[in-house]
This record gives structure tokens, sequence and C-alpha cells, in this order.
């Protein structure tokens, strides 16, 4: 489906984007596009890939007449363009709101402007009963997407759905990277709490979703992918025993913003979930503002659901957090040096 085609990526700099971007590089793609407002990370980029199929446009998601300028002749759009960062989202929720909300609401009216034909909108566990800013925006985020989609229709030209993912291994800010610089230094590891449990996807699993989400989105759909979890004592556990030393692990407490677990499908999402395999899609609410005719039954099912969560998955132990850690180029260099080409992944 992408032979030929156009592919725009926001936010492309960042850990998803060089992830996407990995992905489609050596396939018969036409072009893929780079949008982001950080110029020194574009301009990194353009010299390490120096490849003419890879277009760079700066701009900003808030401002829609940069992204209309990069949307013409887009065929597929993948939006990872957001504030990502709890702490820094709690101290500016405005200014979450203004790139995860409003910024999304630009790139999907841009793309159904110029009749892009797929939206693939990313989004983040935090979104499933968020209790912080960035959680929260992401939240609305997906409500933009869904509503857009479901005003749309099934026969549009433009499709736009949503993924949910959890953690993502060694993405950039996350913890792995930073429990490796602590091992590396001989310093203790800083754990905020040992049972708190995280969901564990890789970067490839990410980018498998969202294909996933471009080849069988219907407008408004929501894609989530099955996923392990593990928790952070589990995953430090790992770490030390893959580097071999006798790291010590200091608990500092939940910091502000933080969940003791993460939430990928709500009970309300998992009473119209259809399985598919190794993910859900759960499809858009297509009741309108007639609220008549639903006030006098309810969804006894409901209260009967659990929603899918980091603490009732299948939890890895530490073999198998391991397993999954090798996976990562950053641990398999380390601990492999040169046979971790040797490795399959």
């Amino acid at each position: 489906m992408f032979k030929n085609k156009v592919l725009l990526i926001t936010g492309g700099t960042g850990s998803f984007g060089n992830a996407v971007l990995s992905r489609f590089l050596d396939t018969d793609i036409k072009e893929i596009r780079i949008f982001s407002r950080d110029e020194k990370k574009q301009d990194d980029m353009r010299h390490k890939l120096n490849n003419q199929k890879v277009k760079f446009y700066i701009g900003d998601v808030r401002d829609k007449r940069s992204i209309d300028g990069a949307m013409m002749g887009v065929d597929y759009v993948f939006h990872a363009a957001a504030l990502k960062q709890v702490p820094s989202c709690e101290f500016f929720p405005v200014q979450a709101v203004r790139t995860n909300v409003l910024g999304t609401e630009n790139v999907i009216d841009s793309a159904v402007q110029y009749r892009v034909k797929n939206v693939v909108v990313l989004s983040t566990d935090k979104a499933a009963y968020p209790i912080n800013a960035m959680g929260i925006s992401k939240a609305l985020m997906e409500k933009v997407a869904i509503a857009k989609g479901r005003a749309l229709g099934k026969d549009a030209e433009t499709t736009i759905c949503c993924t949910r993912y959890g953690n993502v291994m060694a993405s950039r800010g996350s913890v792995i990277p930073l429990w490796v610089k602590q091992i590396k230094a001989g310093e203790e590891i800083t754990i905020t709490d040992p049972n708190m449990t995280r969901f564990m996807m890789t970067l490839e699993d990410a980018v498998d979703l969202v294909i996933y989400a471009f080849q069988n989105g219907l407008n408004g759909d929501l894609f989530v992918q099955k996923a392990s979890a593990a928790t952070l004592n589990v995953l430090a556990e790992a770490l030390i025993d893959l580097y071999k030393t006798n790291t010590k692990v200091r608990v500092i407490g939940t910091r502000h913003g933080e969940k003791l677990y993460e939430t990928l499908v709500t009970r309300e999402e998992m009473a119209k979930h259809i399985d598919m395999d190794n993910y859900f899609r759960i499809p858009c609410d297509s009741r309108d503002l007639n609220y008549e005719s639903y006030f006098e039954e309810g969804e006894e099912e409901i209260s009967k659901i659990n929603d899918y969560n980091s603490h009732n998955t299948n939890m890895l132990n530490v073999k198998g957090m391991q397993g999954l850690l090798f996976k990562l180029p950053l641990i398999r260099n380390d601990i492999l040096g040169e046979n971790a080409m040797q490795y399959p992944d």
C-alpha cells in the first residue's frame, strides 16, 4: 500500500519518527517527509541519512499554515508530534493542550483539506483514565481524532484512526537509558516504586501497530497492541544481571502525576472491543446527540468487565524481561559488543 506513495511524519525527529523512518527507508515508498520544529535534529538526521527520499520541513503543529506547506501531495500521515513528558506537562498544561489537542486538530484538518488517504494519530496508555495533564491532553487528542473520523464517515476520502501504546522501551526520556547510564557510572539505580508496573513494547512493536492501523483502520477506530508488562523491580534486576554489576537500588518515591499501573484499554472500551488476535480494535461510538434513545436502558455488561492494564496482563519475570531487553540495540551493543549483529531480533 505504500509503493510510490508519500508519507508525512510529524514529530519525525523523535524516537518514533526515527523508527518509522528506518522501517520504510529501504522500501519502494516514493518519499518520506519529516515535519518538526527542531532544525538541529533535522540537520543531524539529514547528514546521517544522506538519502534523497527523505525531505525535511520546519514547522510547528500549532501553526496550520506550516502544516499545509508540508501536506500537499501526501498520501499517508503518521502524527507523532506531541509534548510527552509528564512533569513538564504538569507545570505547563496549556502548552500540552496547544500542542497535543489543538495541534492534532490542525494536522487532521490539513490532511482532510489536501485529501490524504490515511491519518494515524499516536496516543499513549496515559490517555486511559488520565490523572495527569499529559494524559488528559492525549485523551482529548484521541477524542478530537475519533470525532473527526466519525464525522467523515466510512466512505470518506480520508480515514482517521488512533493507536494507543504502552511504555516504549529505550525511547528518549524513558527509564532504561537512564538506568544504563547510572549502572555504567557506578551509581545507584533510582526507582520511584519497585511495585509499579508498566507495559513493555519495543519501538518495532510501535511501528507494527501503526502499520496495522494504516492497513485495517476505519474512520474513528482506536487500535491497541496486546503487550506484556513488568514491575520496575523486575526491570532493574534484569538490567543489573545483564551488566554483571552489584548496583544498588534506591527508592525515591512516586513522582508527581505518576500511576502505580497503566491502563491500555478502559473497561468501557473493553465492552465494545473487537479482538484482532494481537490487537484490540475499539470502533468509535456511532451514537449521535439524540440521547433520549439511550436513557431508558444502559449496558449491564460493563460492570462485569475489567479494564486491560499492566497489573492484569502477562507479567514478565527477570529472564523474560532480559529477552525483551536484548531486542534493543542499546542493550545488545553494550552486552555483546562486536557479536551484537549475530543476535537475532
